[in-house]
Formats: structure tokens, C-alpha cells, sequence
């Protein structure tokens, strides 16, 4: 069982946190009041008392209150009591590193998969694939393993970006990093674009969102897949 909706960014541009989710995320949570909030990713380093307030007061709009698994004594405990879980963005580095220090990797991988509803943006949204290698940010932390949760068989690109025919950087493309990937490593990528998000219920998994995504396989030329479209077939 699994009942996660895994997003590739919290906010979208003229919009508040979380607002284009909003009614995927009453569906979700439906009959949940409280949320544990997992807030190691801390954006920008904030700190994580005010990463849970801010993420508190956009919840209450919809009626739940987020409590921080920081506040917690015993970690695994809270992970293994909550209704629903949440993690939010910043650097997966540091996000996978504190899941292993604190040892709940594990915990929060069997709560998934035991059907407690499950929200992951952008790093929480990394986390969720097999490993947490196709990640945008800066290694500022070396976590023990780059092993993640592997709620499902492939790996995320979250803020997935095309190439801009108009401008004048010549690095490499989001596209030309995973290729650099699949060279070593077999597992296919999800380019998540933003305003996209992936609906997992039970064996189900359906793109979601106005935008289509970008799916790289080891030896196959990209493809696009439309919001709607299953992605069952890469699990």
C-alpha cells in the first residue's frame, strides 16, 4: 500500500506555498488533523523551528496542524505514530544525511509502505526514488549512503529544466546530467517539471499537473509522458 503524492517544488511562482496543491492535498490528508513534519532539508538554512511554523501556518488553512519530528525525543517513535508525514525541500545532502543520523530511514520507508499518506516536495520528493543521486544541489554534507527510500524503482529530477534555446550558458543540461548518470547507473529518471507532481495510490502511479514529464531510460533515447499517464510501467 502506498498513498503519496511526490511533487517536484512546494511553490510555484505567484502563487503561495503549497496553493496549487491545495485540493490534492485535502484528498490526501482527508481525516487527518495533525501531520508530523520532517524539516532536515532547511531551505536557504533556515533554521528547523522556523521551517515548521512557516509549513504550520499553510497548513492551517486547511484545517491540519504540523508538528516537527525535531521536537521529538525519539524520532523513529513519531515517524511510526504519525497520521501523515510530510518532507519538505532544501538540500537532499543534508536531508539524507539527518534521516541516516537520526535512524529513521528505515522507519519512514515501512510507514510508506503501509499506506500512512505520505507528502514529499522537491528534496522530500528526491528522497522517495532509489537513490538520492539525481538531485540539483550542493554536496554541503557527505551522507553515510546515497540509498534512499525507494518507494518506487526509479530516481527524480525534481525542478526538472529544458535546455533554452536562447540562452548563452553553455553547461550542461539537466539532460546531459543524466545521461552522465546512465553511464554508471541503470535506474530510470523522472524529469519533474514545476507545477507536477506524481499520484501514487497503492500499484498506481499517474502523473499529475498541467505540464508533461521527462523520462530518461539507460540506453533509450528521452521521451515525454502527459499529465494523466501512468508511470507504473518503471516500478
Amino acid at each position: 500500500m502506498r498513498n503519496c503524492i511526490i511533487a517536484s517544488t512546494s511553490t510555484l511562482h505567484g502563487s503561495g506555498p503549497l496553493e496549487y496543491l491545495q485540493e490534492a492535498l485535502n484528498e490526501l490528508f482527508k481525516g487527518i488533523d495533525e501531520l508530523l513534519f520532517i524539516p532536515y532539508a532547511r531551505p536557504g538554512g533556515i533554521s528547523h523551528d522556523e521551517y515548521t511554523v512557516g509549513v504550520n501556518n499553510v497548513f492551517k488553512k486547511i484545517g491540519k496542524r504540523v508538528l516537527g519530528i525535531h521536537t521529538y525525543e525519539d524520532p523513529v517513535e513519531a515517524i511510526k505514530n504519525a497520521k501523515g508525514i510530510y518532507t519538505g525541500g532544501g538540500n537532499t545532502f543534508l536531508l539524507v544525511d539527518q534521516l541516516y543520523r537520526n535512524g529513521i530511514l528505515k522507519t519512514l520507508q515501512e510507514k510508506i509502505h503501509s499506506g500512512t499518506p505520505y507528502l514529499g516536495t522537491s528534496a522530500g520528493s528526491n528522497i522517495c526514488g532509489l537513490t538520492m543521486q539525481t538531485t540539483n544541489d550542493m554536496p554541503i554534507v557527505y551522507p553515510p549512503n546515497f540509498k534512499t527510500l525507494g518507494i518506487f524503482s526509479f530516481n527524480i529530477n525534481a525542478h526538472y529544466l529544458d535546455p533554452d534555446p536562447n540562452s548563452k550558458h553553455k553547461g550542461e543540461t539537466r539532460e546531459t546530467r543524466i545521461k552522465e548518470f546512465h553511464t554508471i547507473n541503470p535506474q530510470p529518471v523522472v524529469g519533474l517539471r514545476e507545477g507536477s507532481w506524481l499520484r501514487i495510490r497503492n500499484e498506481e502511479i499517474t502523473l499529475e499537473g498541467d505540464l508533461s514529464a521527462r523520462i530518461f531510460e539507460q540506453n533509450k533515447p528521452p521521451y515525454e509522458i502527459d499529465s494523466g499517464d501512468s508511470l507504473s510501467k518503471l516500478n
